[in-house]
């Protein structure tokens, strides 16, 4: 595996290991409303009791399993509830690199839409994680005209320092990044580096390097955090990020804190690890699941132009209807698919068995196809 693989994996894995015997306790626990607990299990209250003391926090950071959808259902909540208590609102978001800023404000503006927000932030390409999870929390957003804040470095710029260490960075590169980056915090190194151990095919000479990129990402979003509050003096930000990002305050909260002035608090899902300091509140999140995501059962390549076939799956829709290796899609149901976005967005909304028409070109050919939609893994 290589060393940019291996650190992809470390955001896939929670930092929070499941494990710990309090949680014997809190499956039992009614999913609804959200049930505040400590870190033995004992439980505190509710969310919703715990609201007007979030009310009155700087900035409230939720972290999150990324493909967990109960955690971004809990994150809604939290975002939910404040807007309904009156709190001038920003979602800060890790899924987005800054450079996309302006497409997000027109999103949430409603300049332009859904899809047409997704290409031009390259989600599809850039954060990967099923859209569906992250999709209520963006609508809302939308909704009631709550900006959405990109937190993260270029992925280029991560990529840089994947290869070369922050030391190593071009000027123009290393100039994307804050001047300072604080490296202080033994504790959360001795964290990342249980988390680095955990990798087949570890190096113990890349530690360093995946350091550099945890306090890039890190350094990265909370000057984007205070950056924004700055210009926004009368605002209050919830930020949604990985909970590795978050827990003990070392990652995130700990940076922008160094910025700038204001209380803030930390909550967790309680279904990992859970230890005193580890974050201010932990809830108790009801397991929930998007329904598998279904599939075509083609190869493609979209470098060149639209949707060109590469490979037809065994057995599949696709294979069953006809498809074959050089056919170029063109439109599913009558809507154009001219990219990868277009063609992920026109399935976001179809389950597994259900029926749609693919319009296709086979060398100067132009025909249409009804294919049954297959299901994927979980």
């Amino acid at each position: 595996m290589n060393l940019r693989a291996t650190w992809k994996l470390a955001l896939l894995l929670p930092l929070l290991l499941a494990g710990c015997k309090e949680l014997e306790v809190l499956r039992i626990l009614p999913p609804a409303p959200y049930t505040v607990v400590t870190p033995g299990g004992a439980v505190k209250g509710t969310l919703e009791a715990l609201l007007p003391e979030l009310a009155r926090k700087r900035v409230v950071y939720v972290g999150e399993t990324h493909s967990r959808y109960g955690h971004h259902l809990l994150q809604l909540a939290v975002i939910r509830g404040l807007h309904a208590r009156g709190v001038d609102l920003a979602i800060g978001m890790e899924f987005f690199q800054r450079p996309f800023q302006e497409w997000l404000d027109a999103y949430i503006e409603g300049r332009i839409s859904e899809t047409e927000m997704l290409e031009k932030t390259q989600w599809f390409d850039r954060w990967r994680f099923d859209y569906r999870l992250y999709r209520p929390i963006l609508r809302f957003a939308r909704e009631h005209r709550i900006p959405v804040v990109a937190l993260n470095v270029p992925r280029e710029i991560t990529d840089e320092v994947s290869e070369k260490g922050i030391d190593g960075l071009k000027p123009e590169s290393r100039a994307q990044l804050p001047e300072r980056i604080d490296r202080s915090d033994r504790a959360y190194r001795e964290r990342l580096h249980q988390v680095f151990t955990r990798h087949e095919g570890k190096r113990e000479g890349q530690f360093e390097r995946f350091l550099d990129v945890q306090y890039s990402w890190d350094e990265g979003m909370a000057q984007s955090v205070a950056d924004y509050l700055k210009a926004h003096p009368g605002k209050q930000m919830v930020v949604l990020a990985g909970s590795g990002h978050i827990a003990w305050g070392s990652g995130i909260p700990s940076r922008v804190a160094r910025r700038i002035e204001g209380d803030y608090a930390i909550l967790l899902p309680a279904d990992g690890e859970m230890k005193p300091g580890m974050a201010d509140y932990l809830v108790v999140t009801e397991e929930k699941k998007l329904s598998p995501r279904p599939l075509m059962g083609i190869l493609i390549d979209t470098s060149g132009d639209g949707i060109l076939v590469t490979g037809v799956t065994r057995a599949s829709g696709a294979e069953k209807a006809g498809l074959r290796k050089g056919d170029r899609i063109l439109a599913i149901d009558g809507q154009p698919v001219s990219s990868y976005t277009r063609l992920r967005v026109s399935l976001m909304d179809k389950r597994p068995g259900d029926r749609i028409r693919v319009r296709y070109q086979r060398d100067s050919d132009i025909g249409e196809k009804e294919l049954v939609l297959g299901a994927s893994p979980h």
